[in-house]
Parts: C-alpha cells; structure tokens; sequence
C-alpha cells in the first residue's frame, strides 16, 4: 500500500493503465507479425500448390507415355498370331 499511500490512488490507477497498454502494444505487435507471417506462409502455400499440380501433369504425361511403350514393346516382343484363312493378324 506505499504505492498509494506514496502516489494516491489516482496514480495507482494511471500506473495501472500505462503497464496496460505497454502490454496491449506488445499484443498487437505480436498480431501484426504473426498476419504478416501467414500471409507470408499463404503466397508460398499457393506456390507450392501450383508446383505440385505442374509435377502431377508430368507425371501423368509420362505414365501415359511409359503405358505406350510398354504395350508396344509387348506386341513387338509377343506378336500375335497370323489367321491363316484371312491372311491377318487375329485379335
């Protein structure tokens, strides 16, 4: 109590009030940096996605590509065989 007695309790009160807005400008600077950081971590979210989705084309191009080639090694390695009545290959 030799705050009060020493300061009333009016400068208890605005001594009070400083110490909260100290805190309350640390608070909101702390806010501030943690928007800036998602949205930061937002834009780089966004290119990753994009990245990831370019990556999925390829590798559905090139899925694509090796099916093609397996089937065509396929019929080279294993030709079916030639219907004598017709003169062609059966199916």
């Amino acid at each position: 109590m030799s705050l009060v007695g020493q300061f009333g309790s009016a400068g208890l009160i605005a001594m009070i009030w400083m110490v909260e807005r100290r805190q309350s400008t640390a608070r909101d600077r702390q806010l501030s940096e943690a928007h800036e950081r998602v949205l930061q971590q937002r834009m780089e979210l966004g290119q990753l996605l994009g990245v990831v989705s370019e990556n999925t084309k390829a590798v559905t191009g090139l899925e694509h590509s090796q099916r093609g080639l397996a089937g065509l090694l396929e019929r080279v390695l294993h030709p079916a065989p030639l219907d004598r009545d017709r003169g062609s290959v059966a199916v």
